[in-house]
């Protein structure tokens, strides 16, 4: 299993399940992390948290923390 916190700056990557639960999903959810979407990996803080990916046309930066619970695949 790899999840986007396992990802290279510079990959693309496509989500495949979620591992949260409750309010947790719902919030990664309503920022436009869905199954099927297609995200690309901008860059890592120096210390490594936050994550900052470019999805849906927009960059979003989201923890270590909830990056670990988003199941993803590779992609060219």
């Amino acid at each position: 299993m790899q999840t986007l916190k396992d990802i290279a700056i510079g990959q693309n990557a496509v989500v495949k399940k979620f591992h949260g639960e409750g309010a947790v999903k719902r919030r990664i959810m309503d920022m436009g992390i869905t199954k099927g979407v297609r995200l690309y990996v901008k860059k890592v803080a120096p210390l490594g948290d936050p994550i900052e990916v470019t999805i849906r046309g927009y960059e979003l930066s989201i923890r270590k923390e909830d990056a670990e619970m988003i199941e993803v695949e590779l992609v060219d």
